[in-house]
């Protein structure tokens, strides 16, 4: 386990099953009580991490089955942040996301205790011999996005004169955060971040409000943020991006190639491994791999949960095989491109679908990195 993502791997969330979906729904309605809820929760992760270790899976996650949203609900456990049902949601390509809107009330900072520390524990404890935790959460530069973008950037104003006071707030919210996962025991942590998915979509100036100066001055203050965060972080643990370009019941909201962020995310981010969306033309090529610095890595995002149809075998490994001239094999892995559910409603294919796609993501690893069993991943 010493090393920043497996030959396997996935990102995070997984398809909710029908008794969580229903129990979620009685728990908003005030028809069961938050115990019984918790309690409905805890039968399905179970069963959902027995199932990623038995087909082979050494990092494991609760799927994000308590979460409305995947970046949101780590929102909500700060001070200074209120949220209510969306009237509008937001734009994605034939479809609102109806999330929750989500926006300062007051000064950022970390209350302590937050409930996804909790969560992680549950998970933690039920890894077997050889198996870990992984921890995913929204990356400081997505939660910066959600505060000061054009369309949010007016009520932000009430409580912060400037970006800078509430980038010091933010990075020092999150740097407690982590502290208390690492003493709660998590070793790999995920900061998902789909700021750079909407920096290399043509409509960005417009997205931004700004101009392609505008743009390089976003880039380095995304940039500075998550570095800000990493300072000083446990010498033993593991903190990875994931980076896409939206995921909300198989809608995306943006395209562009990873080209026009290259040099700033690949090359200066300081985290220790890249989960990357490659499922379809809207990432581009890999030439943009060539930027990666150091002993990085990169999990090719090459399975996509956004369609129900599976990939061919052979096809995959020559895409990894393409990925390989700009970066060596051995820094390289294999995952689905995104989670299969980031938000409640999921994707639109069924679990048995996803599933066959996760056991794809174990052929093609083993065949590819010659692992000759499920317990060397290396």
């Amino acid at each position: 386990m010493n090393t920043p993502a497996m030959r396997a791997d996935f990102v995070g969330s997984f398809l909710r099953p029908e008794s969580v979906k229903k129990a979620r729904l009685e728990a908003a309605a005030g028809k069961i009580t938050s115990a019984q809820l918790k309690a409905v929760e805890d039968e399905a992760i179970r069963d959902l991490v027995n199932k990623q270790m038995d087909l082979g899976f050494k990092v494991i996650t609760d799927g994000e089955f308590r979460r409305q949203a995947w970046h949101l609900d780590f929102m909500w456990g700060f001070n200074g942040v209120g949220h209510q049902p969306t009237k509008t949601g937001l734009p994605f390509h034939g479809e609102q996301a109806m999330v929750d809107d989500t926006y300062l009330i007051g000064k950022l900072s970390y209350k302590g205790g937050h409930p996804f520390l909790e969560h992680f524990r549950f998970v933690q404890n039920l890894a077997r011999e050889g198996v870990e935790a992984k921890l995913t959460i929204p990356a400081p530069a997505q939660f910066l996005a959600q505060m000061v973008m054009p369309f949010a950037l007016g009520n932000t104003r009430k409580y912060y004169t400037d970006n800078e006071e509430l980038i010091q707030d933010m990075a020092q919210a999150y740097r407690e955060f982590i502290q208390d996962a690492y003493v709660a025991g998590c070793r790999r942590l995920q900061l998902d971040d789909c700021t750079w998915g909407m920096l290399v979509d043509p409509a960005a100036v417009y997205m931004w409000g700004t101009d392609e100066k505008g743009l390089k001055e976003v880039q380095e203050m995304n940039l500075r943020i998550n570095n800000m965060v990493l300072e000083g972080k446990p010498a033993d643990m593991f903190i990875n991006t994931h980076v896409c370009r939206g995921n909300y019941h198989s809608t995306y909201a943006n395209a562009g190639a990873y080209d026009r962020v290259a040099e700033v995310l690949f090359e200066k981010e300081n985290v220790n491994a890249y989960y990357l969306e490659f499922d379809d033309s809207r990432s581009g090529g890999f030439e943009p791999l060539a930027h990666v610095s150091g002993n990085k890595m990169v999990v090719l995002g090459l399975i996509t949960t956004k369609s129900p149809k599976l990939e061919f075998k052979s096809l995959v490994k020559e895409r990894i095989e393409q990925a390989a001239r700009y970066i060596p094999l051995e820094r390289l892995c294999l995952s689905p491109q995104c989670g299969f559910a980031s938000c409640e409603i999921g994707n639109k294919l069924t679990e048995e679908e996803q599933w066959a796609k996760l056991r794809l993501v174990q052929e093609v690893a083993r065949e590819v990195w010659n692992l000759k069993d499920f317990d060397k991943q290396l």
